[in-house]
């Protein structure tokens, strides 16, 4: 671990008082702005560029500079992605956030841990990172398949918040190649998604094990383990004759302070995921190593889009390591053909920093239209695989998929969609299902969504008005559900085709009240109107209320929806 001179005497009451400035500007700035963070907050650390430095270029790492970004036109056509969100935490098939709740005494997942694996002082994370073989894993094969079905680019998980690098890292010991699977994740979707063609991104989680793992430094309050300390805390020296021996779990788990008050209940993280609230704030050889591990990551595989599970940059504004990964990322972007400065996403943006960076909404909707490109982030289940979600055909259904889409096309956004991946790198069967059910539509109405652009209005309906974003978004699944009365509008790129997605099957004529002479938003006359995957004109009227369109009677390829080709003269 390289020389951190904020832990010597002599700068302990300096970082004390830096801190502690920090969490007061991150506490007025939460409370003002909606726990946004803005961009005139001052980091504490500022990283080291000296083993990995930002590429030079137009983009410096400032959010002045930054504000140079432009969206490339590529992104805005492709309009939907599938992500495998892929990693050790799929291997208990337990679900979403296993390596934090395997150590808090009495979670659900806490319990299915010891009962499949034992007490997790005696088999912690770092041993179910050990179970995790990926022996069924065909990159390839799935790939070709996403593409199928429609998507347009395709995102692997680097790492998560579990702190495992899924490619030959430089910076981090605990990588898939040296333990785990000892394949190279990364190289390995990165081949795949180009030999089909398919722009690649890379999503990174990995700002937040300081936090995010501190339950890893407990231990149970009850029974015959009582005050026995879960493996958070075990070194190098640990590990002689184990099958870890020669790694440090410290590299892995980044336990080496003193937890967060509070740290061992469930719900902590959610008032500090901001790095305010009482959190333990991360030094400087913690924020360097994050940096060193993403400028590797980016150099090494060349990503055209990278995602982050952080509000705004990760570590903003503990650190400006993002800013400068920014400035890297978009300055080799530029370098290579075709794809511009690259498609950086961030979460809870403010108005200015939707200039720097891609607004990514998990998992909800907004309910209007933006005036710049953004992306929701959601998941058919949970975001690791959890095989109760399959047992209980909790999965969202191809119509639920396909309304999304068209409810975030007409809005300006793109959808991009993970896919749970087993531990053992297969999909199973109801996924293939739900896949073969998007595909369906696409087929025959992908004209609709691909390389379109949002029109005056983005649609009408019952389902319209729907629940508000919450935080980093969570509004999925809140408001009313579509039906043959929900209409999203999406328009070709010159203005001379406009598209009707009708969000279910009518049992007669489809009125469409924004056509309609009265809401005066048509400024061409109709030619003609087909429906996509039928030959031929349909018969339609234009009313002051509505242009009523009468479907063709042939029976859809897919109980999502038909869509209405309008030809404008």
């Amino acid at each position: 671990m390289p020389f951190n001179p904020f832990k010597t005497p002599s700068f302990f009451s300096m970082r004390l008082a830096v801190a502690s400035v920090f969490l007061l500007l991150a506490s007025a700035a939460s409370l003002s702005a909606g726990h946004d963070l803005p961009s005139d907050l001052k980091p504490a650390v500022i990283v080291s560029t000296t083993a990995e430095p930002v590429a030079p270029g137009k983009f410096h790492p400032t959010w002045q500079s930054l504000s140079q970004y432009e969206v490339p036109e590529w992104f805005r056509d492709r309009k939907f992605g599938i992500w495998a969100h892929w990693g050790p935490q799929c291997q208990p098939e337990a679900g979403d956030w296993y390596a934090r709740h395997m150590y808090i005494e009495g979670h659900g997942q806490n319990k299915a841990h010891v009962a499949k694996y034992g007490h997790p002082s005696e088999f912690g994370f770092k041993d179910v990172i050990n179970e995790w073989k990926a022996e069924k894993w065909e990159p390839e094969k799935l790939v070709a398949l996403y593409k199928r079905v429609g998507a347009q680019y395709f995102f692997a998980m680097a790492n998560h918040h579990d702190n495992l690098d899924m490619w030959d890292s430089k910076y981090q010991p605990w990588n898939s190649v040296a333990v785990g699977p000892k394949k190279n994740i990364v190289a390995g979707w990165a081949k795949a998604a180009r030999a089909q063609g398919l722009p690649f991104g890379l999503s990174v989680h990995a700002s937040r094990p300081w936090s995010w793992l501190e339950t890893a430094q407990g231990a149970d309050k009850n029974g015959d383990k009582a005050g026995v300390p879960y493996d958070g805390k075990l070194t190098k020296a640990d590990g002689k004759g184990k099958w870890w021996d020669g790694l440090d779990p410290q590299d892995l788990y980044e336990q080496r302070h003193q937890p967060s008050r509070g740290f061992e209940k469930a719900n902590s993280i959610y008032a500090r995921w901001n790095w305010g609230g009482g959190m333990s704030q991360p030094d400087q050889a913690y924020c360097d190593k994050f940096y060193n591990r993403t400028i590797d990551l980016i150099n090494k595989y060349q990503p055209d889009l990278l995602y982050f599970d952080d509000t705004v940059l990760p570590l903003w504004p503990v650190s400006d390591a993002g800013l400068k990964i920014a400035a890297h990322f978009y300055n080799t972007s530029l370098k290579r053909p075709g794809v511009g400065a690259g498609v950086l996403f961030g979460k809870v943006l403010t108005e200015d920093q939707r200039k720097a960076l891609v607004w990514d909404i998990e998992r909800g909707i907004p309910n209007s239209s933006m005036p710049f490109a953004w992306q929701t982030d959601t998941c058919i289940g949970d975001w690791h695989y959890n095989r109760g979600v399959y047992e209980r055909n909790h999965y969202k259904s191809a119509k639920i998929v396909v309304h999304m889409l068209a409810d975030i096309v007409s809005k300006n956004g793109n959808l991009l969609l993970n896919i749970p991946v087993r531990g053992d790198g297969s999909i199973d069967e109801k996924e293939e299902k739900v896949l073969e059910g998007i595909a369906a539509w696409m087929d025959v109405n992908k004209d609709s969504i691909l390389a379109t652009r949002p029109w005056k209005t983005f649609g009408e309906g019952p389902a319209s008005d729907g629940a508000k974003l919450q935080g980093a978004g969570f509004n999925e699944g809140k408001g009313k559900p579509f039906t043959s009365e929900d209409v999203r509008y999406t328009t070709s790129k010159d203005g001379k085709t406009l598209y009707a997605i009708v969000c279910g099957l009518p049992t007669g004529p489809v009125a469409l009240k924004s056509l309609g002479q009265t809401a005066a938003l048509l400024d061409r006359p109709v030619a003609k109107v087909e429906q996509l995957g039928v030959p031929g004109a349909l018969v339609w009227t234009l009313g002051a209320d509505a242009l009523t369109v009468t479907p063709a009677s042939a029976k859809p390829a897919s109980d999502a929806g038909i869509v209405f080709k309008i030809a404008l003269k």
